[in-house]
């Protein structure tokens, strides 16, 4: 059993026990929030680099498909074990400067990489970027919460929004900088890396001044609504789990060999590939924007269900049309199942009230971890068998999306 999972049925007693998880009672604060986002921008710009020069690297260092995917692994996996631990320590110890520190770790990871000698090099640098992707985003998406005056999915949105973004700019970004001229001008990246840590430390400065108004206010008691059953609570996490691992496993298959997959069945380019990824991956930055605020009117649970078994026809079909097709439908799989994340976070922390950061760091953190052995498996599977089996194989995973049907519907509760 995660930690924290026992103890949903309680709701927090008081401000004192976790005063980071509060929100401000009054009107989103937009400004923190467009800077969270834009902050979650340069981050995930530069977590996107690593995987956007794949063919650079295999060519320059001789990878196959396998070491690629452990370069994938290595970041995720960093991330996806450290979040959890820090999403529980901050929930106990708010530390508002702590996001500066994680981009400071990005930066080191890119100076890294551009001057990375030998495949294990890389690997120590995709190491210190999954160490700052740790430290950012469970603190990030708690103060995302707390500045959101009530509106938990568009606030959460928003930030998932700024890092989709990145996500896609990370691959345009490296298509016109690093690919044509070479490993060295990843080093380019680092500006956006010391742009975060000034953002992100008047952020900082703007939550611990909230924590100290927040402590100097009187105790507030109770719940929402009514404690759900610990089994329900367990079975709901459980099933969430299997949605994030149906989204990542999918997701990383794009973001990590869909360049591969354009070169060798259709013949593209290298550069042409990235700029097709690009297009993937603005379409998930666009539809990451609707999931929040759908949710927030119409409940989380009619969102999950459209996001994830709703995009399960076009991945189906994905493997077996021709180039036109195929970047058509990558644009509609992303548009529909990228407004899964956002909506999938906000319904866990209502399930799990008052520990924001460790829920935020558990799902961070697994997403990640299913991304990067994803990575991993889905490169042995393609050295195995082809770059295009492993489409025909990933295209049923949306089906997982059939558990939401198991997931209690908490708005209903709330009205109640």
């Amino acid at each position: 059993m995660e930690p924290g999972i026992e103890d949903a049925p309680q709701p927090i007693a008081s401000d004192a026990v976790n005063p980071a998880g509060l929100e401000t009672g009054e009107r989103a604060v937009m400004g923190i929030l467009l800077a969270l986002s834009f902050s979650h921008l340069l981050n995930d710009s530069i977590q996107a680099l690593l995987p956007a020069i794949y063919p650079l690297l295999k060519r320059s260092f001789q990878l196959d498909f396998t070491q690629v995917g452990l370069i994938t692994f290595t970041l995720q996996i960093t991330a996806s074990v450290l979040q959890p631990m820090v999403g529980l320590y901050t929930d106990r110890k708010p530390k508002p400067h702590s996001l500066a520190l994680g981009m400071a770790m990005s930066l080191a990871g890119v100076a890294m990489l551009a001057f990375a000698p030998s495949y294990l090099a890389i690997l120590g640098a995709a190491g210190l970027m999954g160490v700052g992707a740790a430290i950012f985003h469970p603190e990030a998406s708690r103060i995302a919460r707390v500045a959101s005056g009530g509106q938990h999915g568009f606030a959460q949105s928003l930030f998932q929004v700024g890092g989709n973004a990145g996500s896609a700019l990370g691959p345009l970004l490296a298509a016109f900088i690093v690919m044509p001229f070479g490993q060295r001008h990843t080093l380019w990246f680092s500006v956006a890396a010391m742009l975060g840590i000034v953002i992100l430390a008047r952020v900082g400065s703007w939550y611990k001044a909230h924590l100290r108004e927040v402590r100097s206010r009187p105790a507030r008691h109770g719940a929402d609504r009514p404690p759900l059953p610990r089994r329900t609570v367990v079975t709901s996490i459980l099933v969430l789990l299997a949605l994030i691992f149906s989204k990542y496993f999918y997701l990383v298959s794009m973001s990590s060999y869909y360049t591969f997959y354009l070169i060798e069945r259709f013949h593209v380019s290298m550069q042409q590939s990235q700029l097709l990824l690009f297009v993937f991956l603005a379409a998930a930055a666009v539809g990451t924007i609707t999931g929040g605020p759908v949710g927030d009117r119409f409940g989380r649970k009619v969102v999950i269900w459209f996001s994830i078994l709703g995009v399960a026809p076009f991945t189906l079909v994905l493997p077996h049309v021709g180039l036109v097709p195929t970047v058509l439908l990558s644009i509609v799989i992303g548009l529909v199942l990228s407004s899964a994340f956002s909506t999938i976070l906000v319904y866990a922390t209502e399930l799990v009230p008052g520990r924001v950061g460790l829920v935020s760091g558990l799902f961070f953190g697994f997403a990640f971890g299913m991304a990067g052995i994803g990575a991993a498996v889905l490169g042995k599977v393609a050295d195995m068998t082809s770059i295009t089996f492993v489409y025909k194989v990933c295209a049923f995973l949306p089906l997982i999306g059939l558990l939401t049907g198991f997931l209690p519907n908490l708005d209903r509760r709330k009205k109640g």
